[in-house]
């Protein structure tokens, strides 16, 4: 799974301003709600069900969260770099600052679990996060995901 086929160039929030884990993933959950059409608080009820059963807060400053929805027909992503990182309840107990949100059709199955391990596998690439946490513009941050050797990290 091509990390291109997840996210564009207006998926990318360089910026993104949140003193939490709630008002970061109320503030990703507008963004996703523009992108796929969906009611904001359906997003952010996923993302907040999925957090109940464990952190998306992967260490080393990332975050993953993520969750199936009805009314989806494809995979969407969405990429924040935190303006100032926030505490995440990570696996680590580290702040975050790197969040990869990830939206599924209720029916993806497969292909959730193959874009996740994708996501996770780019964002384990140290140098990768260091290109993203120096960047503050989306369109850098975009080139940094959708990097040839980015997409074929193992």
């Amino acid at each position: 799974m091509d990390i291109e086929k997840l996210i564009t160039p207006a998926s990318i929030v360089a910026n993104l301003r949140a003193s939490s884990k709630k008002q970061a993933l109320q503030e990703l959950a507008k963004r996703a709600a523009e992108m796929t059409g969906l009611h904001e608080r359906t997003v952010f009820d996923v993302l907040l069900e999925r957090e109940r059963l464990g952190t998306t807060g992967v260490g080393n400053g990332i975050a993953i969260p993520h969750g199936k929805l009805a009314g989806l027909d494809r995979l969407y992503g969405l990429f924040a770099r935190l303006e100032t990182p926030i505490d995440f309840d990570a696996i680590d107990e580290q702040p975050v600052d790197l969040i990869f949100l990830l939206l599924a059709p209720e029916t993806a199955g497969a292909d959730h679990l193959k874009a996740l391990a994708r996501v996770s596998r780019l964002l384990r690439d140290r140098t990768i996060c260091e290109k993203l946490r120096g960047a503050d513009r989306a369109d850098a941050l975009y080139a940094v995901l959708t990097q040839p050797s980015a997409s074929h990290a193992a």
